[in-house]
């Protein structure tokens, strides 16, 4: 059996989308919402043939991966988070950059020559790799409908992959990911009125609303806080709400703290537009922290651990 192994957000999706397009291959899936790295654990190894892993950390995988290798299945890694020591195995092939400005999907964009870059350019949206984006969608001559398209299509399949469990969500992602691989085209996905799409369009537009009304816990010149209440909504918007922020104040850095079921608070972390980089550094700090340079996140930030986490972020980017 082959396993396809993806993480549920845009980056993760898309990165599929164009493997699947390019070679189809009949493959179990296996996805979860965007905080859960850990999914190479739940490849059957006495059953696995092979196995494709896209933007989960390897470090977040280490023992899953090597029990993998171990038992002589092949592996191909592609993901741009913290990789930890990489595996050395005959079995593996890795395709891995950590840049700020890149992501899994550009990775597999590049593999396959620009085969099926109208994805690539909504999954980098999604990613809120703008600048990367808006490069690429003009050199392929796109028009502003268009890349305000791809943006907004890629910022939804990212949105649909923030909770605390499937139940969050609108689409499992697995269930997304089947219904978007229907369409070589990303734009095909706007002529379709019954498409995901508009669906996902709602949805965010209910919960953005909610957004509005929120006050910032912490506003200074180094950084902007939110804290978001323990409610279905607060835990789908919070990623994407983090990258609006990030994208209207490019020199400051944020985080996004959603309310746990268990009085922790969930982080998200993005570093400031303009120094993508140390989001990673700050959250590692933390029990369960983690991520990539330019956006991380903490699973599970105690509530005495508030202010420590403030610090540290602040700390970070004071001489920013």
């Amino acid at each position: 059996m082959n396993y396809d192994v993806f993480n549920g957000d845009a980056d993760g999706i898309i990165a599929l989308i164009q493997l699947r397009l390019n070679e189809p291959k009949k493959a179990k899936l296996v996805s979860g919402v965007k905080r859960d790295n850990s999914l190479l654990k739940h490849v059957d190894i006495a059953q696995a043939k092979s196995v494709v892993a896209l933007d989960i950390s390897m470090e977040k995988n280490t023992e899953a991966l090597n029990a993998i290798l171990a038992n002589d299945i092949d592996v191909f890694y592609c993901d741009h988070h913290r990789t930890g020591d990489v595996p050395v195995s005959e079995k593996l092939t890795v395709l891995v950059d950590t840049a700020p400005e890149v992501c899994t999907s550009l990775l597999i964009n590049g593999l396959l020559d620009n085969k099926y870059i109208e994805w690539a350019i909504a999954a980098a949206y999604g990613d809120n790799l703008v600048s990367a984006a808006d490069e690429l969608a003009l050199q392929e001559g796109m028009t502003t409908p268009q890349r305000e398209f791809l943006c907004e299509l890629g910022t939804l399949i990212n949105y649909n992959g923030y909770g605390a469990s499937l139940a969050d969500l609108h689409f499992n992602p697995a269930e997304l990911y089947q219904a978007l691989l229907q369409y070589t085209n990303p734009f095909d996905v706007e002529a379709d009125n019954d498409s995901a799409f508009y669906i996902l369009r709602r949805g965010y537009q209910a919960d953005h609303q909610n957004v509005a009304k929120l006050a910032p816990y912490i506003n200074n010149e180094v950084c902007e806080i939110y804290l978001l209440p323990c409610e279905a909504w607060a835990r789908r918007i919070s990623g994407v709400f983090g990258n609006e922020l990030a994208n209207c104040h490019p020199d400051k850095a944020h985080a996004v703290l959603t309310l746990n079921t268990d009085g922790s608070y969930m982080v998200s972390v993005r570093a400031p537009l303009n120094n993508r980089s140390g989001a990673d550094e700050v959250c590692v700090q933390f029990a369960t922290g983690g991520g990539r340079k330019a956006a991380a996140g903490i699973n599970r930030l105690p509530v005495h651990e508030i202010n420590q986490f403030v610090d540290v972020l602040i700390q970070q980017y004071k001489h920013f």
